[in-house]
């Protein structure tokens, strides 16, 4: 039998939504709550594991205690082993590090573990490259290699391990960010180290890269592209991104390179917004959605753009997004179709397909989006 341990970050991802860009920190997390946050992990972790509960019978699965692990799995379908103890409620990253080093201990194959960039973060400085492991995203950034495409794939790619169908292990890079300095606007990334990962191409997700400074002229074509077809009767969603703040430097708006900003007959309206407040501006408006992929990983949505949430498309409706990429982002995917990992099954399998896309002045490509 193939030993898994499973740890699951119950915080991860609470401050997508609400948009303060990550959870990182006691202060952020009563932020959060305060405004409403709710936990995403548990359910996207659920995800994973019901994707390979049908072969609960060939794994020893090992977990922390209560919201660390066990409650999932039981409620998957699993009879876990539960190993530590945990404060329920109040769990820390010095859990998730005894955790790992617990795991280590018990020489399992396999660590699954969901959260963010800082869980990965935890994981690498208290075992590095020990125990191979896979990342469920359920973060915010999720900036690092070490994470499947969606929980789904997650749960796939471990049957897949346990069923001895993928062998080829790869370093994956364990990146993260300042997230004081990410809420100002500044991106601040550091490489940590590397973790070790079973890979499979079409499962895995790639680590971010940003925009090349020689993509500005490009960027500014396709915001006047933009800026020529907007409908004076439409509110106008900016989501974040070198790419789309172009649009807002050519209105001479006031911006923020990391937000969601909202506009309307190019004036700005309110910048820097949630899920909640979005759905307030947006209710009974016509509007449409300006989005771009994250250069490396091609996501367009699900990766530090949360508050742009399944009930903010419903709204918007999906024929009013429009997609802009350099053509230099595009080529750095290698042929990898765009992503969406909206945390709605349903909404992501009708953004799937074929999408227009705004890649320069009256240019455009059309191009593949998967989920």
């Amino acid at each position: 039998m193939k030993k898994i341990g499973l740890i699951v970050n119950p915080i991860a991802g609470m401050g997508g939504k609400v948009g303060l860009k990550g959870t990182d920190g006691i202060d952020t997390l009563a932020k959060a709550k305060s405004l409403g946050a709710e936990q995403v992990s548990p359910e996207r972790s659920m995800k994973a594991l019901k994707s390979f509960v049908s072969l609960r019978h060939e794994i020893e699965l090992i977990t922390y205690p209560s919201d660390m692990g066990e409650n999932i799995a039981r409620q998957a379908g699993f009879n876990p082993k539960v190993i530590g103890s945990i404060k329920e409620g109040k769990t820390t990253a010095d859990d998730t590090k005894q955790a790992s080093k617990d795991f280590c201990e018990l020489n399992i194959d396999l660590l699954l573990f969901a959260g963010g960039d800082g869980t990965a973060l935890d994981i690498c400085k208290a075992i590095g490259d020990q125990v191979v492991v896979l990342g469920i995203p359920t973060g915010v950034k999720m900036h690092s290699a070490v994470y499947a495409c969606n929980p789904m794939k997650a749960g796939d790619l471990v049957a897949l391990f346990v069923q001895g169908k993928v062998t080829e292990l790869k370093e994956a890079e364990v990146m993260d960010i300042d997230e004081e300095a990410f809420r100002s606007g500044v991106v601040s990334a550091k490489l940590y180290g590397y973790l070790k990962i079973p890979f499979e191409r079409r499962h895995i997700q790639g680590m971010k890269t940003g925009s090349l400074p020689s993509e500005k002229y490009f960027q500014e074509a396709i915001a006047q592209e933009i800026i020529d077809d907007m409908d004076e009767d439409y509110l106008y969603v900016i989501g974040p991104g070198t790419t789309t703040r172009s649009i807002m430097e050519k209105l001479k708006l006031d911006n923020t390179l990391l937000g969601v900003d909202l506009i309307y007959q190019k004036k700005l309206i309110d910048k820097d917004l949630n899920e909640k407040e979005l759905l307030e501006h947006l209710s009974g408006k016509k509007a449409k959605l300006i989005i771009t992929p994250i250069g490396g990983q091609g996501f367009l949505l699900g990766r530090g753009n949360q508050q742009i949430s399944p009930k903010v498309i419903n709204e918007v409706g999906v024929d009013n997004i429009i997609i802009v990429a350099t053509r230099q982002k595009i080529n750095s995917l290698n042929g990898q179709p765009f992503l969406v990992d909206s945390g709605d099954n349903e909404l992501d399998r009708k953004l799937s397909g074929y999408v227009k896309v705004i890649t320069g002045y009256h240019e455009s490509v059309v191009y593949k989006t998967a989920f």
